[in-house]
């Protein structure tokens, strides 16, 4: 199979080499790096293209790298039911790049591409109806984004003096701030509350 898909991958470079960064077969999955403005061009060419036929848009969703420049990788899987072949585009964005929406070619990408806006804030270019899909009205901030915080910015609760739902800002006890991850089998190198307990005995 990775011999078919380094064939695959070496098809590609050639046809489209203005599209094609770089591509490489790992754990028999092909990954492609490509340019973020020939996205639609090269989607459509995968779909069409007699050796390809890319014709199944499988997931779209972002990786978040903080410090790099190009902080996203905008990630595209596609299934060929005709080749039994999967494909992965990989393409590097900045944070204030739009990338343009693939929703002519798969009609499919609206709501993947309406998730990524809503979990990582990527604007896309051409979408037709790009709202927030998975989060609540004036939600604030975009939660995969390895910068928001684990706990939010406000929490939810129902209110049985006022009988609604009520959105407050989090407060948390300095505690929960400083969770130092350690391990309980390891061993703390502090006293634990409760430890002092037992060395008075």
């Amino acid at each position: 199979m990775s011999e078919a898909l380094k064939e695959l991958g070496t098809l590609i470079a050639l046809k489209r080499p203005e599209c094609v960064l770089s591509w490489d077969v790992a754990f028999g999955e092909l990954t492609v790096d490509v340019t973020p403005t020939s996205l639609p061009s090269l989607i459509e060419f995968l779909k069409t293209d007699p050796n390809c036929k890319f014709s199944t848009l499988v997931d779209i969703t972002a990786v978040d790298y903080p410090a790099r420049a190009k902080r996203f990788d905008m990630i595209y899987h596609f299934l060929s039911m005709y080749q039994n072949t999967r494909i992965r585009l990989r393409a590097a964005i900045r944070e204030d790049e739009m990338v343009a929406s693939i929703t002519d070619v798969h009609p499919s990408a609206n709501w993947f591409e309406r998730e990524v806006f809503d979990m990582f804030g990527i604007l896309f270019s051409g979408h037709p109806d790009l709202r927030r899909l998975l989060t609540d009205y004036g939600f604030r901030g975009y939660p995969l984004r390895k910068d928001f915080p684990t706990s939010g910015y406000t929490e939810v609760r129902y209110d049985d003096e006022l009988k609604r739902v009520v959105y407050e800002p989090v407060k948390l006890v300095q505690e929960y701030r400083q969770f130092d991850f350690m391990s309980p089998w390891e061993g703390a190198e502090y006293i634990l509350p409760g430890d002092e307990k037992e060395a008075a005995k």
